[in-house]
């Protein structure tokens, strides 16, 4: 089976809602469930959290990161909480359940591209806190947030390679049996296969519109220059980002030469000069969320 009839079955699957999702990704919905209720303590998310070490390690670290310690480090979850705020260990959560998506192949090359990926989130996301933070002034943890769910699709994609191993493929075209119009009734094209599984097991992580509206934008693949909205965040910070997605198969062949040239400017500033003085923060903050 090649690529595009190998992505063709997984979007008709997504369409009906039948979603194959690792099993310890079950574990991790449910706190994200947990602390979406607005009557959810800090002690019981405490609790939650320190459930699964490794979630616990990544909240320490990312209290501790340059973006959000302005003092002393955290030593336990219960600290590391009540500096990042609901709204941030929501955030963390997501982290370990777009990395669960992919799930642990057996496969050498899987595990590669699925590091790369996450390379690519991890930056994505810190750029896009700095941006809303310091540029666009939108809420910068939700845009840490857009930053780590935005290529959900292409992890869900990647748990069902050894399934599908086409689906790390790149096609030059199509069979001579095999046209564009065969997709209708359930896709425009393959550069929307993202965005249709996307949307997909969006629905099964809880987002809220906000971050839905940003993924949508994405998708679309239009922005303003300079960014305004949360879309155009993420959308920026994907140009930016030093690392590409292994599985953007419509690569930009030019994406250095692109992102030195993105320039504006903001207020006494550039976007420049932004993104050197807050260096220390995003590498801090990538490490973290790579950890």
């Amino acid at each position: 089976m090649n690529r595009s009839k190998a992505l063709k079955s997984i979007v008709e699957q997504a369409n009906r809602g039948d979603l194959v999702f690792p099993t310890n990704v079950a574990a991790s919905l449910k706190i994200q469930q947990a602390l979406d209720d607005p009557d959810c303590a800090v002690d019981i998310a405490t609790k939650l959290i320190m459930n699964e070490p490794l979630l616990a390690a990544r909240v320490v670290a990312i209290a501790n990161s340059a973006a959000y310690n302005r003092g002393s480090d955290v030593t336990n979850v219960k600290a590391a909480i009540n500096r990042l705020g609901f709204r941030s260990l929501r955030a963390v959560v997501a982290t370990v359940i777009v990395r669960q998506l992919a799930g642990t192949s057996k496969d050498r090359n899987i595990r590669a591209i699925t590091n790369k990926l996450w390379e690519h989130t991890a930056q994505v996301a810190a750029l896009s806190q700095v941006i809303a933070r310091r540029i666009t002034k939108l809420d910068a943890d939700t845009a840490m947030f857009i930053g780590i769910v935005h290529e959900v699709g292409n992890f869900y994609l990647l748990s069902r390679a050894e399934e599908f191993p086409s689906l790390l493929e790149q096609e030059s075209s199509f069979d001579e049996d095999e046209q564009l119009p065969e997709f209708s009734d359930t896709i425009i094209d393959l550069e929307s296969t993202e965005a249709v599984i996307g949307r997909a097991v969006i629905k099964n992580l809880y987002v809220p519109a906000p971050v839905i509206e940003a993924l949508e934008a994405m998708w679309f693949g239009l922005r303003a220059m300079p960014p305004e909205t949360l879309g155009d965040t993420i959308l920026l910070a994907n140009e930016l980002a030093s690392t590409q997605s292994p599985l953007d198969f419509n690569s930009y062949s030019e994406s250095e030469r692109f992102s030195s040239e993105i320039d504006f400017v903001v207020g006494d500033g550039t976007l420049n000069s932004i993104l050197e003085e807050s260096e220390e923060e995003l590498r801090s903050l990538t490490a973290a969320l790579m950890s």
